[in-house]
């Protein structure tokens, strides 16, 4: 029988679908891998201030982390709502977790907020204007040319993104942005519209040296009525599109270049994923982050397919190298000292399926 590491991970996600980035079978897939090396694995689901108190009453050793926030009551107004980062939550109480800070997640989260920060680094994206809910009428105003891109601020997994997000004229545009505004109750980001290729770079820290994995796919959708390629809503659900790691050496070099330029510049640490869109010239241009991006143990996810094609890392390596990864911030004398001293096998026996 094989010894385990006497240490206590919670896998924390939400109930609520709009809060998690980890569905009900991710959870059970992480948990099933970790508990064949640590002593204590559970899942707890976090959807309110409650349940994030009792979490941090437990103190687990590592919170394995498949959320961003919560909406958390505003101090200030007890009749409106405020994002509490879960990551910032638990550095106040000194509990490791897996990924980035709360300041690098609230950039990624709120996309204007993550182009603005690259815009000030120096480094490429397509030119942008945030247009609020409550004064649509900005729009007229846009100086950026036609055609452009709209799609919600602060919404993943293509939410709000469909054909009808490449507008060609201000009626087109005051379409979508009403469907925006109504449908999904959010601020739209209008932004220079890209006709070229894209791609999923995914950035994995190094365990036996500095520096950092990068590792492109390439993402081609299924053209349009009007033969544009882009990652829907309905395509992300489907899994339509068709991914590769195959990719030439020139365009692959440009593209990871900006991609950890932009990892480091949102100061994101351990992994995540930086979207990418080359413009009409071929040049990359930044599309926007996901520091918690999906860990689905399936063969077309991102994440775990491009770290089987570019570094030979299995779903399950790759899962206990970030739990490893997360607890290398715990203090010398607590989880890490055990983690280090023990040589034991690892044993799995997973479906794959």
């Amino acid at each position: 029988m094989v010894k385990k590491i006497p240490l206590n991970i919670e896998i924390v996600s939400s109930s609520n679908t709009y809060l998690s980035s980890m569905s009900r079978p991710s959870r059970e897939s992480i948990r099933r891998v970790l508990a064949e090396r640590y002593e204590k694995v559970a899942i707890t689901l976090v959807d309110n201030m409650s349940d994030l108190l009792q979490l941090v009453k437990r103190k687990p050793d590592l919170v394995f982390l498949g959320m961003k926030f919560i909406n958390a009551p505003n101090t200030n107004n007890p009749n409106s709502a405020t994002r509490l980062w879960i990551s910032d939550y638990l550095d106040s109480h000194g509990i490791a977790y897996t990924g980035s800070s709360g300041a690098a997640v609230e950039m990624e989260c709120i996309k204007s907020y993550g182009k603005q920060q690259v815009i000030e680094a120096g480094l490429t994206t397509s030119p942008y204007l945030v247009i609020s809910k409550n004064d649509v009428e900005l729009a007229n105003t846009a100086t950026i040319p036609f055609p452009l891109f709209v799609k919600p601020t602060d919404l993943g997994g293509g939410t709000g993104i469909d054909s009808s997000s490449i507008v060609h004229n201000k009626q087109q545009l005051a379409t979508k942005l009403a469907n925006i505004t109504q449908k999904h109750d959010s601020d739209a980001l209008i932004e220079k519209y890209l006709s070229g290729r894209e791609f999923s770079v995914s950035v994995l820290k190094k365990e036996d040296e500095a520096g950092y994995d990068v590792m492109p796919i390439e993402l081609i959708a299924n053209a349009d009525e009007n033969g544009a390629r882009i990652l829907t809503n309905a395509i992300k659900e489907q899994d339509s599109e068709y991914s590769t790691v195959s990719i030439d050496a020139v365009t692959r070099q440009k593209v990871c270049d900006l991609a950890i330029d932009v990892f480091q510049a949102l100061q994101a640490r351990d992994y995540g994923r930086i979207d990418v869109r080359l413009d009409g010239e071929g040049t990359p241009q930044f599309l926007e982050a996901n520091l918690v991006p999906s860990l689905k143990n399936s063969p077309g996810n991102y994440f775990p397919k491009a770290c089987a094609g570019h570094i030979g890392l299995d779903y399950q390596a790759m899962i206990l190298q970030l739990a490893r990864l997360g607890l290398q911030r715990v203090k010398a004398e607590d989880a890490i000292g055990v983690e280090a001293s023990y040589s034991g096998p690892v044993q799995f026996a997973l479906n794959h399926n």
